[in-house]
């Protein structure tokens, strides 16, 4: 498909028409949004622990804003409420202290919603442990640290050192510092 295409369906509403089944994107619509505006809902069960939080903030640093905050519009309160993005929202208003943030708005009744809430939370899945492992070697061997993975994939020292451990290369162990125990 040609941009010139995309563009073309982007202007026809974002819908792309197959077999008679219509699809939306309100993704193409993302639009800037006065940050005070912006309101948590009263029903989400997620939270997210002070290593995944703090990895996210490294994300937006490193990537910035790469997925707006999906919304729906309460038109009588003139505010936005957050149906998926609640901790994306949370570091935009008290880490980054950010004027405005980018949100796309969904219309749904509030029983869609909460259901909506929990499939993009449930749906973020989880990582394969060979497949990081995998990861974590090619990146040593690409030139990075043990505490440059650490950083830039939010994890501990230890998870590091399991992940290399589970790869079985000894080479990846090559610059590997130990303890005194091991004395």
């Amino acid at each position: 498909m040609k941009t010139t295409e995309i563009f073309d369906l982007m202007k026809k509403g974002a819908q792309i028409s197959e077999d008679e089944k219509r699809m939306a994107f309100p993704c193409l619509f993302a639009v800037l949004v006065p940050i005070e505006k912006v309101k948590f809902n009263e029903y989400n069960p997620n939270a997210v622990a002070p290593p995944e939080m703090k990895l996210l903030q490294h994300s937006i640093e490193e990537d910035g804003y790469t997925q707006p905050i999906v919304t729906i519009y309460d038109d009588e309160n003139d505010v936005y409420i957050v149906v998926d993005g609640a901790h994306r929202y949370k570091n935009a208003a008290d880490k980054f202290k950010l004027p405005m943030v980018p949100v796309v708005i969904i219309n749904k009744a509030i029983k869609d919603r909460m259901a909506s809430t929990i499939r993009h939370n449930r749906a973020r899945g989880e990582h394969n442990v060979t497949q990081m492992s995998n990861i974590v070697a090619e990146l040593i061997m690409l030139g990075w640290s043990d505490t440059d993975i650490g950083k830039h994939l939010g994890m501990s020292a230890d998870e590091v050192l399991r992940l290399k451990q589970n790869t079985g290369i000894a080479a990846i162990f090559k610059n590997h510092e130990y303890s005194k125990a091991w004395e």
